[in-house]
């Protein structure tokens, strides 16, 4: 599927299907010193410049009317060092290609997000993230950088080697420079048990520090509009392996979760009042079910029917209150949800501008069906967020600006100081980070 669908007359668009780009050119460099030399041709030419990788950001983090560099011909991995435990890889390899390739080595990221279309690059530079109680996004497992900078020259970086540049450009929005390579933790390939299960709302409240605490990887999906949630743990597991079959694969993951559901929402896209109803069916489709598999069959799945997010990161003791609070403005407001609200957990890390960035974390995220209005949801949950002194993921929906973000990140002034000592003529800026790291 290749998500980074390039329109007519050069006009770029997100898989989300919700920005849209005209850049002055597009480049594919095949090298480091080719994209080198397109970031110092842009300069010469007064043009911006901006890196995209799969379009899986919601937000225009990615857009702009200069040079869109397109990584995809720098793929593959560099290095395998297994006596540090670390993997290297070229910034624009899919992570599906990654987790494959390095499974055939026998070895392993310790936690991902459950979709892997996007690019490493892509994917560590928004904060892309999966849920743990002790493992964090998949940015929190890198252990080095290498990137252009506006100069045109190549800086490597790592917590020895550049430690301030390293706290900062593993979620960095593209703002610091280009990244061409990342060094990654690994560790031996492990199994995974995941356990999926039906529960009622108000246990999952009640026993939330409890289902956290007791799995190493806990979420749960609610269906607004029901009392239903459809839960997950994952935890590691001596074995044996035990797949999901082919056959109740394809009817859970691809017929129920794709196929019935896109029906589903064509449907309460054209009939609104009907959307409770299909909730309430909906959230009892998936049964119960427990399987043992390699780590990115057990976190990945693939997600075809297209929608748009917005996603919060607030602090994992203020969750429960959040989703009350979320739940009752559902109920109130005559709004139709027909997407599931998605909680995961982080904990606290050392990046700059991580969401987890020194505060445990719970996510909770709020999709509408693509096409359909989001605004009124979106608005009303963002309300109940910040709040909260929620951050919002940065590839995803949100209306937050540098005012707020000053007030939410302790380390913002650390990261717009760095900001202006790599990249002080803004070669890398477009409209999204001037709205939220400021001019």
């Amino acid at each position: 599927m290749s998500s980074t669908a390039s329109g007519k007359n050069g006009t770029w668009r997100n898989w989300g299907g919700n920005v849209a780009a005209r850049p002055a050119r597009q480049v594919e460099p095949a090298s480091v010193e080719e994209l080198a030399a397109a970031v110092r041709r842009a300069r010469e030419d007064g043009l911006k410049v901006k890196a995209v990788g799969t379009g899986h950001s919601f937000t225009s983090i990615a857009a702009t009317d200069g040079v869109l560099i397109r990584p995809h011909l720098l793929t593959g991995i560099r290095t395998i060092d297994r006596g540090s435990m670390t993997v290297t890889v070229e910034a624009g390899t899919p992570l599906k290609r990654l987790n494959a390739a390095l499974a055939r080595e026998g070895l392993s990221l310790t936690n991902m997000g459950d979709i892997m279309e996007q690019t490493v690059s892509g994917a560590t530079s928004t904060g892309t993230h999966g849920t743990g109680r002790l493992s964090g996004s998949i940015a929190a497992q890198i252990k080095g950088l290498e990137l252009v900078t506006a100069d045109g020259s190549v800086l490597t970086c790592s917590e020895k080697e550049n430690p301030e540049v390293f706290a900062a450009a593993r979620i960095g929005l593209g703002a610091l420079g280009v990244i061409t390579a990342i060094t990654f933790a690994v560790e031996p390939l492990f199994l995974l048990t995941a356990r999926e299960e039906p529960m009622p709302f108000e246990r999952v409240i009640a026993e939330f520090d409890q289902l956290w605490a007791e799995n190493e990887h806990f979420e749960f999906y609610w269906f607004p509009h029901t009392g239903n949630t459809n839960t997950k743990r994952n935890n590691r597991s001596a074995g044996p392996e035990q797949p999901v079959g082919q056959l109740a694969g394809w009817f859970e993951d691809e017929f129920l979760s794709n196929g019935v559901f896109q029906v589903a929402q064509w449907v309460g896209r054209t009939v609104p009042a009907a959307i409770p109803a299909i909730a309430r069916i909906s959230s009892k489709a998936l049964s119960a079910r427990t399987y043992t598999d390699i780590p990115y069959k057990v976190f990945t799945s693939p997600r075809r029917v297209r929608f748009v997010e917005m996603e919060y990161a607030v602090p994992r003791a203020a969750l429960v209150t959040v989703l009350r609070e979320l739940r009752t403005m559902v109920d109130r407001s005559g709004l139709r949800v027909s997407f599931p609200v998605e909680v995961r957990t982080a904990p606290a890390d050392d990046i700059t501008l991580s969401t987890a960035s020194g505060r445990d974390s719970a996510y909770i995220a709020v999709h509408m069906f693509r096409g359909t209005p989001y605004q009124a949801y979106f608005t009303a949950a963002e309300r109940i967020f910040t709040a909260h002194e929620g951050r919002p993921h940065w590839g995803k929906v949100h209306t937050r600006d540098a005012e707020y973000f000053a007030r939410v990140y302790p380390r913002f002034g650390e990261f717009t100081a760095l900001r202006d000592r790599l990249d002080p003529d803004r070669l890398f800026q477009n409209d999204y980070l001037r709205r939220v790291l400021g001019a």
